[in-house]
């Protein structure tokens, strides 16, 4: 087969090429991670599924290493210390307190006791079936969240048993040898890691003494970049020209910028998340500093925003200047813009502006050249800021007091929170994107220091709005530190859903859970959403004097939805089951083959069966007559969303017209609906002010209406106000979290309203769409 004539056959002239590649290329990266898995376990070493278990345990627990070497030491636990040395009971002890679980599978304790014996240990205890302390607590505490400098620290002094700050050379090579292994579980090639750690000791033993000091120790370890990295370094925004590293595997041919060798198919290196800078990890510490500045400098800089241009980077491979091909043979040919994304030739380079609008996202960046420090503004402008700051009801301000925000003209800058636990590794992967994709100062990881920093940087910032990335738990966190930021205006609040539930995100038109789509088209449909105000509601719970207790009732606020009986039951046995064992509830699809299990056992043991006859229900005052119907539950919604999609209160035909008036109309402006005929008609509304009850015949039931085979529980009221009374002990949940109640008097009321976007209307698929 041939090309045109006078035209040169490429790889876009046969695209069968391009596809065979591409499947070669896959095919040499499963083989890859294959032969890994075959060789760790050769080695003695724990499976991939057996680490993502522990560290699935790891992630539930609030224990640390040191509160258990306590134990160890003088505590309870001595008995099981031969030495420096446990036997597996002591070892299995060791995981059950660590850990937080009475029953850790026996194969996973015992993978890892055997992993602890395989030449990482003295002679003597391989040969008497022990394990050192130390190793494995040195193993654990790399693990463990914390900072870099706590970690190398500890790790130090586990060794350093005589306590005189010094440790020889080969209790130094037994904690090189449990970072080697934590970051083989980590799927880095340890072949690269391991010549960096052997550089990093000859610099340490500088005078070939063989032995090392606390503070050389510390000093190496903190110039180390991959080995920071490798210990969980959470890097700061210094805007000194450092780079915030994270390791990245790479499924195709990628080229380091430093020597401009290939990192290798499947290889790991470190990528910077501000400029996409890429290199290999032991040339991290010689790469060039990070062209990136998050905020401008000098008043000549203010306004103003120019390109920042970085070599290589461009994905698309074609250039938006000219729209010829760039030919990314490897990743280092053209530049790339930091704020706008353009991707263009070095050619082209000439024939572009200096001056840069952030291109399609600029309705949500805040470019460096709207964030300045404080000094830098005019006269009139600080007297303004300082009459601001004496609102804040003297919180510390810290890095934020001392920058201004000065958006750019009729943009909307976006305030990101993201909780990197939700959604697996989801939400870490989302953290890192938005950070390349908007200006890090919009990102916050609520994680680090939660909302209100984020909420008090951008406190005097016009138009701006919220983006939560996140379950329910983490959008209702936001919500009430909103509540009581006493903001001067509150901005509207989007949903990304990471969690498992998602049924706020559900209504609003966000999805049922972010699966990896494009971050940039979803902030563009952001762009196009619109704002409700939500309902929002108290809680208030009035126990009675008796001898059981109940569970802390978990929130006080409503934003979704408040439940008593069958459906409580369900997710209480649930949230148990996945407190003791949390590996078992890994993925969403595992969360809802385990909910239809209890839900099955439930409905053969019918533990709330006559619901009605333990509880009494007012609305407004005024009793609801339950007398005549045989419930298991009762449901009372804000939104028309329950575990993950459910909508108990069922479909409406929706009349034409404007919601709100119309549910007022029906209830001729009344707090209480309860006419069987009226209800029928009635359309949920997040913002009536008004809450749905349901009631529900049993777990049978809600199974029907979750898989659409009943169109609904059985509507009781709409209401403004509902109290419930209880003669005894019954499960309730407040969205979606779950505890057991004595008997008590519950009041819900009106809280406030809350503005939250709502997504763009679904496209619809069908080709005559715009006759509906």
């Amino acid at each position: 087969m041939g090309s045109w004539p006078g035209r040169r056959a490429t790889a876009a002239s046969y695209p069968w090429k391009q596809r065979s590649r591409q499947r070669y290329y896959q095919v040499i990266f499963v083989a890859l991670l294959q032969n890994k898995r075959k060789m760790a376990k050769e080695r003695g070493q724990i499976s991939p599924n057996d680490f993502a278990q522990l560290q699935k345990y790891m992630e539930y627990s609030t224990q640390k290493v040191s509160d258990v070497l306590k134990l160890f030491e003088d505590g309870e636990m001595a008995e099981y210390l031969q030495g420096d040395a446990i036997g597996y009971k002591g070892f299995q002890q060791f995981l059950k307190v660590y850990l937080e679980a009475d029953n850790v599978p026996n194969h996973l304790s015992l993978a890892l006791f055997e992993s602890f014996k395989t030449g990482h240990c003295l002679e003597d205890t391989v040969k008497n079936d022990l394990v050192c302390l130390s190793d494995v607590s040195c193993y654990f505490s790399l693990l463990e969240g914390g900072r870099p400098e706590d970690k190398l620290e500890f790790t130090f002094k586990l060794y350093d048993t005589d306590r005189n700050g010094i440790l020889d050379s080969s209790e130094v090579d037994r904690i090189i040898i449990q970072m080697m292994r934590v970051a083989e579980y980590l799927d880095w090639d340890v072949s690269e890691l391991r010549p960096i750690l052997q550089e990093m000791m000859k610099e340490i033993d500088y005078d070939g003494s063989g032995s090392v000091s606390l503070a050389e120790w510390l000093r190496a370890g903190a110039t180390t970049v991959p080995l920071l990295v490798l210990l969980g370094l959470e890097m700061t925004l210094k805007d000194n020209g450092q780079h915030m590293w994270r390791p990245k595997r790479f499924p195709r041919p990628v080229y380091c910028n430093l020597c401009e060798s290939s990192i290798g198919l499947g290889k790991q290196g470190l990528s910077c998340n501000l400029c996409k800078y890429v290199v290999h990890d032991q040339c991290a510490m010689k790469a060039l500093p990070c062209e990136v500045s998050t905020y401008a400098k000098s008043r000549k800089d203010i306004g103003v925003q120019s390109h920042v241009w970085v070599r290589g980077g461009c994905e698309s491979g074609r250039c938006d200047r000219c729209q010829k091909k760039i030919r990314i043979y490897h990743s280092l040919v053209g530049l790339h813009c930091v704020w706008c994304h353009l991707e263009i030739h070095d050619d082209c380079l000439q024939t572009m502006g200096h001056e840069c609008d952030c291109g399609l996202l600029r309705d949500h960046i805040l470019p460096p050249s709207s964030i300045y420090p404080s000094v830098l503004a005019s006269g009139q402008e600080r007297k303004i800021n300082k009459a601001s700051q004496k609102t804040t009801d003297d919180l510390s301000l810290s890095t934020f007091e001392a920058l201004r925000i000065d958006p750019v003209s009729n943009t909307h800058p976006l305030l990101v929170f993201v909780n990197p636990k939700s959604g697996g590794k989801q939400g870490e992967r989302v953290l890192w994107k938005f950070q390349y994709l908007l200006n890090p100062r919009q990102v916050f990881n609520l994680l680090k220091d939660g909302p209100e920093p984020g909420l008090r940087f951008f406190r005097d910032v016009p138009g701006y709005r919220i983006l939560v990335c996140g379950g329910d738990g983490t959008v209702g966190w936001i919500l009430e530190t909103i509540d009581k930021a006493n903001l001067p205006v509150v901005p509207p609040v989007a949903v990304l859903p990471l969690g498992t539930g998602n049924d706020l995100a559900r209504c609003l038109r966000w999805g049922g859970g972010y699966e990896g789509q494009n971050l940039g088209k979803i902030l563009k449909d952001l762009e196009m959403s619109k704002v409700v105000h939500m309902d929002r509601w108290s809680v208030e719970v009035i126990p009675q004097q008796t001898e059981e207790k109940s569970d802390p009732v978990p929130f006080q606020i409503i934003n979704n939805y408040f439940s008593i009986g069958v459906d409580a039951s369900i997710a209480h046995r649930f949230h148990i089951m996945r407190e003791k064992y949390p590996e078992k509830f890994n993925s969403r699809m595992k969360n809802k083959l385990w909910y239809f299990e209890f839900a099955t056992s439930e409905s053969i043991f019918s533990t709330c069966k006559r619901l009605e006859e333990s509880l009494t229900v007012e609305i407004c005052g005024k009793p609801l007559d339950l007398s005549n119907l045989s419930l298991e539950g009762i449901a009372v919604l804000n939104i028309p969303s329950m575990h993950g999609g459910s909508n108990l209160w069922g479909d409406t035909k929706k009349p034409h017209g404007d919601i709100h008036g119309i549910n007022q109309a029906l209830g001729a402006a009344a707090k209480v609906i309860t006419d069987p005929d009226i209800l029928k008609t009635c359309v949920p509304d997040l913002s009536d002010k008004r809450l749905e009850v349901v009631g529900l015949e049993g777990a049978i039931e809600m199974g029907q209406i979750y898989t659409k085979l009943k169109n609904a529980g059985h509507r009781l009221a709409k209401c403004s106000e509902i109290t419930f009374h209880t003669t005894k002990t019954l499960p309730m949940q407040i969205d979606g979290e779950p505890w057991m109640q004595t008997p008590c008097t519950i009041k819900i009321t009106h809280k406030n309203q809350m503005p939250m976007l709502v997504g763009p209307p679904p496209r619809s698929s069908n080709f005559f769409g715009f006759l509906c």
